[in-house]
């Protein structure tokens, strides 16, 4: 059964309780990525495993993703900024001990290509929190692996 979480803005990206960062260097341009990330929502089950379903709510405004495992979640977005940020904050979630959740995507150019950074800033229950942290790398790996995926779905089939 989904629930509301605590409300909270943009700023929880930096204070959050626990915030898992990862980065990665794709040679898509931010254009192509932000496009991705904000524009093509549908999209995302083919290049993040994790996401089995994602469609856009509210002309746009917020979104509902579906993740492997069966967590629920709708989204509201609080950033979209084309070509350097993307963010979203939970509004609703199935997942058992989370309490707050915003998700950040930051864009910079870096030589032929773009250097990607997620931000997940998160509040829970301590057990909630605790699993997280041990599951830092897996999350770690998912997000490589999606990075890689995005990066070859926006070059296209080889020449």
């Amino acid at each position: 059964m989904s629930r509301p979480l605590r409300p909270v803005g943009i700023d929880f990206v930096e204070s959050a309780p626990l915030r898992l960062v990862y980065a990665a260097e794709l040679s898509a341009s931010p254009e192509d990525i932000y496009h991705a990330l904000a524009d093509d929502v549908s999209g995302w089950p083919r290049w993040f495993t994790a996401v089995t379903a994602a469609r856009p709510l509210g002309q746009g405004t917020g979104r509902e993703i579906r993740l492997r495992g069966g967590a629920v979640l709708r989204e509201t977005i609080l950033a979209a900024q084309p070509s350097e940020r993307y963010a979203y904050r939970v509004d609703e979630a199935n997942t058992p001990g989370l309490r707050a959740l915003v998700e950040e995507w930051l864009l910079t150019p870096a030589g032929n290509g773009t250097r990607l950074r997620w931000t997940f800033a998160v509040d829970g229950s301590g057990p909630f929190r605790f699993a997280l942290r041990l599951g830092r790398p897996g999350m770690g790996r998912a997000f490589r692996d999606a990075a890689r995926r995005l990066d070859e779905r926006l070059r296209g089939p080889a020449a």
